[in-house]
């Protein structure tokens, strides 16, 4: 990108009302950053959407001398950026709405013709989301995603270290300018991180890890992948408003379950009662869910439960689709003569016991 473009770009995310929505608009009927500001204001004012309170201060000289000083900053540090019309800006978020213009970035990353899981949850991961953790980078690593988190306490550090033992490419989507590392404790591993992937953001160098910052950082995290995992949550959390995001985006959800009585299995609970996230239980689910096609070779196979006790409801549901393969909830309900919510019930008990899966469109099938 030409440095007039870069600077008219950072000029108009200067202007205060202005977001990327916005900017994107403006930028597609002007055909660039610097056709906006030689545009003349009553055409601009012509583009829906676009008033005099968006407008106002677009020409105001200390927008351009912000803009000036990031872009010091950035030719200064070296820092690379991908912007939203290029070709290595993230190819799932590019189909988000309100996507970043520009991000930042740091490190080696290379997202052509991969894969991308975006992990999150609770920074007071227990020894049960450790474990869950770990194991599933461990069973997914022979498919060679890119892992992608927060970089925050918790889930997110035991994700992406998982991912670095495993060789696997990991991103963490940071709440904060480049020229700074939240918490500051995980300084010591930027550089692994860097040559193992790298890191993204849209904030400036001047930007600090403010609250409301996290929460926009949450939109890339789960518009840059194919679909989020909640390893644990308390019933408020970070993650269920990314998960929540990432529905929004028509991206599939996972979420591990956990004891009822536990507090930082509550919200992964909740979200898989309410049909906002499919049960994980292992990568299978999650492989298989999601379409990935690999050769049997290439994946480390996951051993079912056998001999699982199961309730004569549980069995009557469990026998009719082995018979029958694949069938919707109200099918199961009728051919097994339960009311609908005694067979969804049923279904989810069947699911912890790992004896059937959900598919997309409410199917569910024996394993």
């Amino acid at each position: 990108m030409i440095t007039d473009e870069l600077l008219a770009i950072l000029r108009l995310q200067s202007v205060p009302k202005i977001g990327d929505v916005t900017i994107k608009k403006l930028i597609e009927h002007c055909g660039s950053a610097q056709a906006v500001f030689e545009e003349k204001r009553h055409h601009l004012l012509k583009i829906d959407g676009i008033g005099t309170h968006i407008l106002k201060g677009l020409h105001d000289g200390e927008h351009q001398e912000a803009a000036e000083r990031e872009y010091g900053y950035i030719q200064k540090n070296q820092i690379g950026f991908s912007y939203f019309k290029d070709a290595d800006y993230p190819s799932y978020l590019k189909h988000c709405i309100d996507s970043p213009v520009l991000l930042y970035k740091r490190g080696n990353i290379n997202l052509e013709g991969r894969r991308l899981i975006s992990i999150v949850g609770t920074r007071k991961i227990t020894s049960y989301g450790t474990a869950f953790c770990e194991k599933f980078i461990e069973e997914i690593a022979p498919l060679n995603p890119v892992i992608v988190s927060g970089f925050a306490y918790g889930v997110d550090i035991t994700a992406q270290k998982a991912a670095i033992k495993h060789g696997l490419q990991t991103i963490g989507c940071l709440a904060h300018g480049l020229n700074q590392i939240y918490p500051e404790a995980h300084s010591k591993y930027v550089s692994d991180v860097e040559k193992n992937g790298g890191f993204y953001t849209e904030f400036r160098s001047t930007t600090r890890p403010d609250r409301e910052n996290f929460l926009k950082r949450n939109r890339i995290i789960a518009g840059m992948t194919e679909a989020t995992v909640v390893i644990e949550s308390a019933e408020r959390g970070g993650s269920l408003v990314t998960a929540d995001i990432a529905n929004s985006y028509n991206r599939e959800v996972f979420a591990v379950p956990g004891r009822a009585q536990d507090k930082y299995s509550s919200g992964c609970n909740n979200l898989i009662k309410q049909q906002k996230a499919h049960i994980l239980t292992s990568a299978a689910d999650l492989v298989y869910l999601l379409g990935w096609d690999v050769a049997e070779k290439e994946t480390k196979p996951v051993q079912k439960q056998l001999f699982v006790d199961l309730e004569p409801d549980e069995q009557s549901i469990y026998d009719y689709l082995q018979k029958n393969g694949k069938q919707l909830l109200d099918s199961i309900a009728l051919e097994c003569r339960l009311p609908v919510f005694k067979a969804s019930s049923t279904l989810l008990n069947m699911e912890m016991k790992g004896v059937v899966r959900p598919l997309p469109g409410k199917l569910f099938e024996a394993i």
